[in-house]
């Protein structure tokens, strides 16, 4: 069985992702039409609500099989990934309920750079990141992939103006949005990483429709300059369900 070979951007069209629980059905319904199947979080009892299905608080995929998984949810991925051949590894920090103990796991890889704030990644993590030979770029955002929109492997959307500022220190291309215009359960408003993922190489992928965006023309032209495609997975409000995991 054949794995992506990089944590958030597949080199070919994927047929499984990790996706909340909570996804609507509407999304669900074409993800299956796309030939994508999709494996359901399980809800993180220990921070709160609006993330706790979130994928990217309790679990980070590192590269090729191996992901790294928060202690509080270990038995559970480990019980539905390993049998498809993922190597589960436990993370040192659990999840809990406030800032900055829930973002451990919430940092963004893109080729050979990872993006997070470092005061509080997770020990199994940064020694992932230093035998590999990352290149570290810290910002103070903790939910970075919460916050990041990855394009490709040196492009990226957010609405966080401290990420702007430092990613384009490192020639990383990024599109800068206006807060908010995204739905996130009982909070006020969710994030542009949040709402999205990469199905192949060619496509990203949006949990509701980006045109309702007010800067869609400006992520639109962005994400075609790249030459990707964009594809809504439903016709309703845009939805931050904590990014779409590609698998396998």
């Amino acid at each position: 069985m054949k794995f992506v070979k990089t944590s958030f951007i597949p080199q070919k069209k994927i047929n499984l992702a990790l996706v909340d629980n909570r996804i609507t059905s509407e999304m669900t319904n074409t993800l299956k039409k796309l030939n994508i199947d999709t494996i359901k979080t399980s809800k993180c009892e220990n921070t709160y609500d609006a993330i706790s299905y979130h994928p990217d608080i309790t679990l980070i995929k590192l590269n090729d099989n191996n992901i790294l998984v928060c202690p509080n949810m270990y038995e559970y991925y480990n019980k539905i990934l390993s049998p498809l051949g993922f190597n589960v590894i436990k993370g040192n920090s659990p999840i809990e309920k406030k800032y900055p103990n829930n973002v451990q796991y919430n940092a963004a890889i893109l080729g050979d750079k990872i993006i997070h704030n470092f005061n509080f990644t997770d020990e199994k993590l940064l020694n992932y990141v230093h035998e590999n030979n990352f290149k570290k770029i810290h910002v103070n955002q903790g939910y970075c992939k919460c916050s990041i929109c990855i394009v490709d492997e040196n492009s990226i959307i957010t609405s966080d103006e401290g990420i702007y500022k430092e990613v384009i220190k490192h020639g990383i291309d990024c599109l800068l949005i206006e807060k908010g215009h995204i739905d996130l359960f009982e909070l006020n408003y969710g994030f542009i990483g949040g709402c999205s993922g990469l199905i192949d190489n060619n496509t990203l992928a949006f949990f509701g429709d980006i045109s309702n965006h007010p800067n869609y023309k400006e992520i639109e032209n962005f994400i075609k300059s790249k030459n990707k495609n964009i594809i809504c997975l439903s016709k309703e409000n845009l939805l931050d369900l904590g990014s779409l995991i590609p698998l396998i």
